[in-house]
């Protein structure tokens, strides 16, 4: 049946799409039956599924990727579809716009997505203000993770970067289970650069200051690109271990194109820049968690994303040595069954 939506939702604009959908769950959800009528169709609960990583117990191993709900709007409708996680975000300390219209776009051929969306979030005080409501909801708002993908705002510059993200880091410390530091996207000018040894290793003394400070300190994850070199892929190995981070992140879109079949490459070029996920940056994305865990020796948890859209791609990347995994581009291609489709593969072939 999703198919058949799904040909007909993909003739509008994507962002269009996506909100009018999940508007659709949401007054869905806000029905009693309705809600139990989603909960019975798309969650699969089954206890060879649950796993306690970083310290937090997962019902299963299968989340949605920062960028969907960025502002922490969807979590009872995400919930209800079954996901064991939600990365809301990514947020900054500030609200803004983003980029230009139209900034998301299909490659249908190569079951692809272009975004250019630029950080689009309502800033950390709005953000702030929807997860105290959801986190006093007590036993109604389920046994749901939530992760904090953070970042820093547009205008700010990069030696300031540190400062956005000890605001985030702060105002969302007791309303989420674990961050995620995203310097990794390719939609924030020069925000990549922040990837280099010395800024990581800035941004985050001054988190893990935070941190400790707390009565509870959080997971604190780093969210890498899939176009880092080997040297760079070395520098953050060494800095998840001298720093004691939570886990890795791996990966995030990518800029390389050189994967796209012609049909989609033709139509790549008219789109122009942006970050592509989906199939295309699958095999990438398998090689650093596998390359990842082994300079690690294991010792690091890495959440995989990057082209998962079946139980059989979420084993891959288990196999080759993430704990978790998370959809994004899938979700969008396969449709809501996608967790339900994942967890009962991964059930059925621990």
């Amino acid at each position: 049946m999703y198919p058949l939506l799904r040909n007909i939702l993909f003739k509008a604009a994507p962002e269009k799409v996506h909100y009018f959908s999940m508007n659709c769950l949401k007054i869905a959800t806000s029905i009693g039956l309705g809600d139990t009528i989603l909960k019975n169709l798309f969650q699969y609960k089954a206890t060879n599924l649950q796993k306690e990583v970083m310290g937090l117990n997962f019902k299963n191993p299968v989340g949605l990727g920062a960028g969907f709900d960025k502002n922490a709007a969807y979590l009872h409708e995400l919930e209800a579809l079954g996901f064991g996680f939600v990365e809301i975000g990514t947020v900054t300390p500030k609200g803004q716009p983003g980029n230009d219209l139209p900034r998301l776009f299909r490659l249908p051929a190569d079951k692809a997505l272009i975004n250019r969306m630029g950080f689009n979030n309502e800033g950390v005080a709005a953000v702030k203000e929807r997860l105290v409501n959801w986190n006093s909801r007590g036993k109604s708002k389920g046994d749901l993770i939530i992760g904090g993908n953070i970042g820093k705002n547009k205008i700010t510059p990069n030696e300031d970067a540190w400062k956005d993200y000890s605001i985030c880091f702060n105002e969302l410390h007791d309303q989420v289970d674990y961050f995620v530091v995203n310097v990794s996207s390719p939609n924030t000018p020069g925000l990549r650069a922040l990837q280099e040894k010395d800024a990581l290793t800035k941004i985050f003394s001054e988190l893990q200051h935070h941190n400790a400070g707390k009565s509870n300190p959080k997971p604190l994850l780093l969210k890498i690109a899939p176009d880092l070199t080997k040297e760079q892929l070395d520098d953050i190995v060494e800095l998840s271990l001298t720093m004691n981070l939570s886990g890795l992140v791996a990966t995030n879109t990518t800029l390389d194109r050189s994967n796209l079949s012609a049909t989609s490459a033709a139509l790549s070029e008219s789109i122009g820049m942006g970050g592509l996920s989906g199939k295309p940056v699958q095999k990438r994305s398998t090689e650093i968690v596998q390359y990842i865990s082994n300079q690690t020796q294991g010792k690091v948890p890495i959440i995989a994303s990057g082209g998962i859209f079946t139980g059989e791609d979420a084993k891959e990347k288990m196999i080759a040595g993430a704990s978790l995994v998370q959809v994004w581009t899938g979700f969008v291609y396969e449709g809501p069954a996608i967790v339900k489709n994942i967890c009962t593969y991964l059930s059925a072939n621990k």
